[in-house]
């Protein structure tokens, strides 16, 4: 590895940033905190980013991207830790983006998952899904949700990624980890041979085209915990992709196979704490009860939101404008940034008045008695 890369990556960890942006005629820059910031660096050319990018690629990544002209994968540097690498080509000059990945498994109280999730990991079946924007944390709730089977489960875990993100050391379970392009052609093929190699959980890294979503459903159908993501908003969003994907012949079926087989879709996404010192997790939890099981087998999609509404208490479900009221009323995120990030700012707006108005009455001397 050049210095010059080394260099970047250690301000990357120094900074404690979650990303590393190079490219042409502009300094190298980070993104802390969810916020794009300059590193103290000269304009890079177009041969400087070339030969800083190509000191961390093997010569069979090199050539698999000159021939792509776009390559995913993973690498660790010693006393730094593990990155993701994304190298592309911009105006003709390569370019990079690298994400810097958690150096310890942490915990899911420290990572602000709700502890109720540490359930999902005792299923013996079924379809988990985390979904959300990009940078949003997706791969580091999974890794935690694996990590938490591995102490706590004998299973055998095999993942699918692309790339590797964190490397897991077997303790309860055996773990085997399969990498797109370096242990196998592609998702659907490592997803066909999946069921002769004896798991019990399954992690695929991303259900990306209909071949994928519709081997991951099979997995998941035949008895196996199986953990995906996808890049939506929502839950309702999230189950409208799945069937929006096959042709409209197979979406009756598709929409059966998904009424049995889902057993939660969490989307989060991560927001600035109010003293700019990190990020937040916020997060939306769907588990299917019998009456949302009943709206997706019917088409009812759209009115599985108003059932989450209904949940939280029985059923251990939150909506997002409710995680982010408990936020906002924990100080966590300031008021701005809730209504800034919510799709349904009215909604969000009336549960804050009437925790609020509870609070006052509370405070008051409590509620009459009549």
């Amino acid at each position: 590895m050049a210095k010059a890369m080394y260099e970047l990556l250690k301000a990357c960890v120094e900074a404690d940033a979650s990303d590393l942006h190079i490219t042409t005629y502009i300094p190298p820059r980070l993104r802390v905190h969810g916020a794009l910031k300059d590193i103290d660096h000269p304009p890079l050319t177009p041969s400087e980013t070339k030969e800083i990018i190509y000191s961390i690629m093997t010569d069979k990544q090199k050539k698999l991207f000159e021939d792509k002209w776009e390559l995913d994968f993973s690498f660790g540097v010693k006393e730094l830790g593990r990155f993701r690498a994304n190298v592309f080509m911009q105006k003709g000059a390569v370019a990079g983006a690298f994400r810097r990945f958690l150096p310890t498994m942490w915990s899911f109280a420290q990572l602000g998952i709700p502890q109720r999730i540490q359930q999902l990991c005792y299923l013996p079946r079924g379809l988990v899904l985390v979904t959300g924007p990009t940078g949003c944390g997706k791969s580091t709730s999974l890794a935690c949700m694996i990590e938490h089977i591995n102490h706590e489960r004998g299973v055998h875990i095999v993942t699918i990624e692309d790339p590797i993100e964190y490397y897991f050391n077997p303790k309860k379970s055996i773990i085997n980890q399969r990498e797109l392009f370096a242990d196998t052609q592609s998702y659907s093929n490592a997803l066909r041979s999946v069921l002769r190699e004896d798991p019990d959980v399954v992690l695929v890294g991303e259900m990306r085209d209909l071949e994928t979503v519709e081997a991951t459903l099979r997995v998941a159908e035949t008895g196996h915990l199986t953990f995906s993501t996808l890049h939506t908003n929502s839950a309702v969003e999230s189950i409208n992709r799945i069937i929006d994907i096959f042709p409209s012949q197979y979406q009756t079926q598709i929409r059966i196979m998904l009424s049995m087989s889902l057993e939660a879709v969490l989307t989060q996404s991560l927001l600035p704490r109010p003293d700019g010192k990190g990020r937040v997790l916020a997060m939306e939890i769907m588990i299917p009860n019998p009456a949302i099981r009943n709206l997706i087998r019917e088409n009812k999609i759209h009115q599985i939101y108003s059932t989450m509404q209904m949940g939280q208490e029985k059923f251990g479900m939150q909506t997002f404008n409710q995680s982010l009221a408990n936020l906002y009323f924990r100080k966590l995120i300031t008021l701005d940034v809730a209504m800034g990030v919510t799709s349904f700012p009215e909604e969000l707006t009336e549960i804050i008045q009437r925790r609020e108005g509870m609070k006052t009455s509370v405070s008051a001397g409590g509620p009459s008695k009549k």
